[in-house]
């Protein structure tokens, strides 16, 4: 299997010291302070700057994730006690402004589902309408008739027996009503909580301290001589250890009946399948991030990595909505015939997870390609 390696000829990653990384973190917390900016200006979460105030809340997740994830690969080369302070910080910002298009997404994403496996639409034709837009335009998603037609390891549904349409479409409306109650109430939800945050005096102490590290970064007396490189290509080691335990053999069929047991049982907890896939995403975030700093402003655009990445975020989409799916199964007093739509829906969302683990392994497992 061919792995990804930091290229030794590559003389913009040979002579990065800790003051490249002082400059990363510099413009990563000046972009920070822009969003920031940006979203007081949109109204915070208003009507009126909705749209504006969405990506720019988008913008503070990501400087605040490549900030934290620079403090915690090169947490040697920076002053200990700000670093540990900083990083779960970062950390509960980045994760309370995601909520919200989180549910937003998987709510979009079982309503689509639902739509595709019953043929019969599950809301007001105008709200399926918008749920199909917006679902078009999901990172590495095929559009939903494509996955509907699509058979073996690419298409998950080709991979059951098609459900029985009559009794799927009578419980799919309730379904699809019991899930938007749901969510929508989660998301609505997280949106306060974001909203709470950023009037925070933890949120403020973040912001003065990201002000703080746009003009002036803590590193250690060494740092600034002492090369990247080595701590980078330990990040490396780390993602390519983690992704060579996953069970890549399994994820190289289209179809795997072990990983639907747990799920279709009623045990409410995660599914054991799906953490090292998780942890692996993470490790790969981690080695994306590494690369920037390594790089600068010419990091090259590594197809195979761009490609393991889009199809780690569709197995993490399909494993939470699978389980939004069951815990909607497990309401009390529902109908048989909403029970039996949300088990389909869960079944299949199981499948998107298993095209996602074998997606996965076609990419990891190609020769890299680097884009000019």
């Amino acid at each position: 299997m061919a792995q990804q390696h930091l290229d030794p000829t590559d003389s913009t990653a040979g002579v990065a010291t800790g003051d490249a990384l002082a400059g990363y973190l510099r413009a990563q917390a000046t972009e920070f302070l822009r969003a920031l900016r940006a979203h007081r200006e949109t109204g915070g979460g208003t009507a009126n700057g909705a749209e504006g105030s969405v990506d720019a809340a988008r913008l503070l997740r990501r400087s605040a994730r490549r900030i934290s994830g620079s403090l915690h690969t090169f947490r040697s080369l920076l002053d200990p006690d700000w670093s540990e302070e900083m990083r779960p910080e970062l950390a509960w910002l980045s994760g309370t402004l995601g909520l919200e298009h989180a549910y937003e997404a998987r709510l979009e994403r079982l309503l689509l589902a639902l739509h595709r496996l019953s043929g019969a639409a599950v809301l007001p034709a105008q709200a399926v309408d918008v749920a199909v837009a917006a679902g078009s335009r999901a990172a590495g998603a095929a559009p939903a008739p494509a996955r509907a037609a699509a058979g073996g390891p690419g298409g998950p549904a080709g991979a059951t027996a098609a459900p029985e349409r009559g009794t799927l479409t009578v419980g799919a409306a309730k379904a699809g009503a019991l899930l938007e109650r749901q969510l929508t109430l989660a998301r609505t939800r997280a949106h306060s909580s974001a909203l709470q945050a950023l009037g925070s005096s933890r949120f403020h102490a973040v912001a003065d301290k990201v002000a703080l590290l746009a003009s002036e970064v803590p590193l250690t007396p060494t740092a600034p001589a002492t090369g990247l490189r080595p701590l980078a290509a330990a990040a490396e080691e780390r993602l390519t250890d983690a992704a060579t335990a996953l069970p890549l053999v399994t994820a190289g069929h289209p179809y795997n009946a072990e990983a639907l047991v747990h799920g279709l049982s009623p045990d409410p907890a995660p599914h054991p399948q799906d953490g090292p896939w998780h942890q692996v995403r993470l490790l790969l975030r981690l080695h994306r991030y590494a690369r920037e700093v390594l790089h600068g402003g010419n990091n090259p655009v590594d197809v195979r990595l761009l490609a393991a990445g889009q199809a780690l975020n569709r197995h993490r989409d399909a494993s939470e909505a699978a389980a939004a799916a069951a815990q909607a199964a497990r309401t009390p007093r529902i109908t048989p015939a909403t029970a039996y739509a949300l088990g389909v829906l869960h079944a299949d969302q199981r499948h998107e997870v298993e095209a996602a683990r074998f997606a996965f392994q076609q990419a990891w497992q190609k020769q890299t390609v680097t884009a000019p």
